[in-house]
């Protein structure tokens, strides 16, 4: 990954890329449910055992180039490890106070703050096409978790918490597309997602949450998403920064729900509402739309 040339056109189709990674970051969920510890152990070990699987690759592979890193690019790679931890951090917690469907509707609203964000972070101008496809992706994952909302104020805790992650997910894939253009893939993950794992276990840690003692299947299921959510699924949407845009990556993300809810379907027997069948078809429209203007923009 490091020594390629940073302004080599890409090995693969990165659309092919979005694609896969789509399918790995939906076993998220289906590992998370599998998993018997608190929210944020998981998202502790998820990103952890990530790291320490990376460490000895990056020593070997990118060691030069992550010693070459101006202080400015370490400071943002660390900084977009932080909002990462924090969407995690944020967005996990708001499930003890909120709904799934308040908590999937809010977070998911990460596309509206790539779109406002973009122009300022990124220098980038969005073409109208993305900002309808935003627009759609927003409205079918609010279809997803219509009839399932949830009320009170401790709810209204819940969903603060959900936004303030959906936050933090556009500020992480903004600056990682500000780095990945200048930046090879594998320092860059293993400097963000080692910065999220120290942040994430300090807060377990402060917490005291338990941090041991799990069964056998609890632990295959931080390794799941280690290997697969994390290391496949988000590295390749991280890949993807450098050649596609933050927005259509934010948009392309809402198609874990779908992933997400065949899965459970498939392995957990749970139905397939009518909701979630629409707003599934609004999400890949909106897929469409946003992956069609990026192509016109090439």
């Amino acid at each position: 990954m490091t020594g390629q040339t940073l302004d080599a056109g890409p090995p693969i189709n990165p659309y092919i890329a979005l694609i896969v990674g789509t399918m790995a970051v939906s076993t998220g969920a289906i590992f998370a449910r599998l998993a018997d510890a608190p929210a944020l152990v998981i998202a502790a070990y998820r990103v952890g055992i990530a790291s320490l699987i990376l460490a000895p690759i990056a020593w070997w592979k990118a060691r030069d180039e992550i010693a070459r890193l101006s202080r400015r690019d370490l400071k943002l790679a660390v900084l977009s490890g932080f909002f990462l931890a924090l969407h995690f951090a944020t967005w996990i917690s708001s499930l003890d106070y909120t709904s799934v469907a308040n908590s999937v509707v809010l977070v998911n609203t990460n596309p509206l703050w790539v779109g406002l964000l973009t122009p300022l972070v990124v220098k980038e101008k969005l073409r109208r096409a993305m900002l309808v496809s935003i627009v759609i992706s927003v409205i079918g994952g609010t279809i997803i978790g219509y009839g399932d909302f949830a009320t009170g104020s401790k709810a209204l805790l819940g969903d603060g918490l959900a936004l303030a992650g959906s936050f933090c997910a556009a500020v992480y894939l903004l600056l990682g597309r500000n780095l990945r253009r200048k930046l090879s893939l594998l320092p860059y993950i293993f400097i963000c997602y080692g910065s999220a794992a120290l942040i994430l276990w300090l807060i377990v840690l402060a917490l005291g949450l338990p941090i041991s003692g799990f069964s056998t299947g609890t632990i295959a299921a931080f390794w799941g998403m280690a290997l697969i959510a994390q290391i496949i699924g988000h590295s390749t949407y991280n890949w993807a920064l450098k050649w596609l845009s933050a927005g259509l990556i934010a948009v392309s993300l809402l198609g874990e729900p779908i992933g997400a809810t065949i899965l459970a379907y498939i392995i957990f027997d749970e139905g397939l509402t009518a909701y979630k069948a629409i707003g599934g078809i609004f999400i890949l429209a909106a897929i469409y739309i946003a992956a069609s203007s990026e192509s016109q923009k090439n």
